[in-house]
């Protein structure tokens, strides 16, 4: 049966504009994306069958063009959509904290740094950088690693802070492993940046380590 042929309530599109999206399951949200199925298969069924396939949204989100693509009733628009729908997100995250704002909101902040690191197959060393009064100036990726590890050098990330006027910053990092757990290696690094950064008078307010499901922050632990 085609989704036309459904209760008007059952149907993903109408369901979303009467009730609003937190009411529909992935598949319902999925199924908008793909709108339409294949042959004997539903848009609804189909992307039942797609997170079947991957194991859930999070993964399809996070897979390779490749993959993507040679799942059945899928293809390169769907993937570009897909893409287009999380980078929108992150955007949308990133709206929140733009330049001249404020900190005034902790949950906020870790929002944006999950979203921004999270999705990230490889370790990934990043500061948001902010002025004398805490106000947004920008967030960077700074240095770049492999699946476990990522080299730190304080005196680039000092040059950087200097370069945009910063008064303060907030350190974050991912661990792909899906740990958020900070390590001995992430706690004497803080330590070092703090000290080479307080040189310039400049503060690491918190540094963050974003894993799968959790933020780890070192100030909640009374490390920084």
């Amino acid at each position: 049966m085609s989704i036309r042929d459904w209760p008007e309530g059952e149907r993903p599109r109408e369901k979303l504009l009467a009730l609003g999206p937190t009411a529909l399951s992935d598949a319902e949200l999925l199924a908008i994306v793909l709108r339409v199925g294949v042959a004997g298969r539903s848009a609804v069924d189909l992307a039942r069958d797609v997170l079947g396939a991957f194991g859930g949204l999070r993964a399809l989100l996070e897979a390779h063009q490749q993959e993507v693509c040679a799942q059945r009733g899928l293809g390169l628009a769907t993937f570009v959509q897909l893409q287009a729908a999380q980078e929108m997100s992150r955007r949308h995250l990133a709206s929140h904290l733009e330049r001249g704002q404020a900190l005034n909101s902790p949950a906020r902040v870790r929002t944006f740094l999950s979203a921004q690191l999270r999705h990230l197959d490889h370790e990934a060393f990043a500061a948001l950088f902010l002025d004398a009064q805490h106000r947004v100036i920008r967030f960077e990726v700074l240095f770049r690693g492999t699946l476990d590890s990522a080299s730190v050098y304080p005196r680039e990330v000092a040059k950087r802070a200097l370069a945009l006027g910063a008064g303060a910053l907030i350190l974050c990092h991912n661990h792909p492993s899906g740990v958020a757990e900070p390590s001995d290696a992430d706690r004497r690094i803080t330590d070092r940046l703090k000290e080479a950064l307080g040189l310039f008078d400049i503060r690491v307010l918190d540094h963050f380590v974003v894993g799968d499901a959790e933020v780890v922050s070192f100030a909640e632990r009374g490390w920084v």
